[in-house]
């Protein structure tokens, strides 16, 4: 069962489905309606929603702003190798905001899903920064 759960707005639930279960190993859990779709990968709930999907959270809020994808806020998914990472999604026509970059707790780059939302994918280097088996 996931324990964190993030919301991302997208501009198509489709196409945003097929990029993170193809491409990114998640799994589909349920789709209900063209606008909602919730998926998961391993611990991590990923619900997608439409701006202006009908009730929830692509609807508008009150004073009229409709949700919309992008910014910098983002989740991160570890990698065993980032490289080889970069280049599969690199060949299947995906977008990067940077390019490999190292930092103090190992590599890391940013990935767009089709609507442009951020994914970091990170390569630890040091114990520490793993999300498991420390050390």
């Amino acid at each position: 069962m996931a324990k964190v759960s993030v919301r991302y707005i997208v501009d198509d639930v489709d196409a945003a489905i097929d990029f993170y279960c193809r491409q990114l190993g998640f799994h589909e859990d349920m789709h209900p309606a063209p606008t909602f779709a919730m998926l998961s990968r391993g611990d991590l709930r990923l619900v997608l929603s439409a701006p202006g999907g009908g009730p929830g959270g692509g609807q508008a809020m009150p004073d009229g702003t409709m949700p919309e994808p992008g910014g910098w806020n983002r989740f991160q998914l570890e990698v065993s190798d980032i490289e080889a990472t970069v280049a599969r999604l690199r060949e299947r026509g995906a977008r990067f905001r940077n390019e490999l970059v190292a930092g103090v707790g190992g590599k890391q780059i940013l990935l767009e899903d089709p609507a442009g939302n951020p994914i970091e994918l990170f390569e630890p280097t040091i114990g520490e920064a793993k999300l498991s088996g420390r050390g």
